[in-house]
């Protein structure tokens, strides 16, 4: 149970939304699946949604995907308190990489 201090810092949490499809997998309204069950997250912890990074129809296999690098450029500079994503392999497929960061 978060105490009163804990409960007024999680309303003003900044979160942030990554969604990713790969072509060869998914489907575009899996893309917007993923953003919706991210919102609805969001919603539950009364934080505020700050901004959606989203790539489509690219692999995480590689990190040079143009969302998911504004996203660690963001983080990096402390735009956002926490990240939303469906699942970590929608951030890459290769795990260690998300210990990394």
């Amino acid at each position: 149970m978060l105490s009163d201090r804990e409960e007024g810092k999680s309303l003003n949490m900044r979160a942030v939304i990554y969604a990713r499809f790969s072509s060869e997998n998914q489907r575009d309204a899996s893309h917007d699946d993923q953003q919706r069950l991210c919102r609805s997250l969001i919603e539950q912890r009364g934080w505020n949604c700050h901004r959606t990074y989203t790539d489509r129809a690219m692999s995480g296999g590689s990190a040079f995907r143009p969302g998911y690098q504004q996203l660690l450029e963001d983080a990096a500079s402390g735009s956002f308190d926490v990240l939303v994503a469906e699942a970590l392999d929608r951030l890459t497929s290769d795990q260690a990489d998300v210990a990394h960061h």
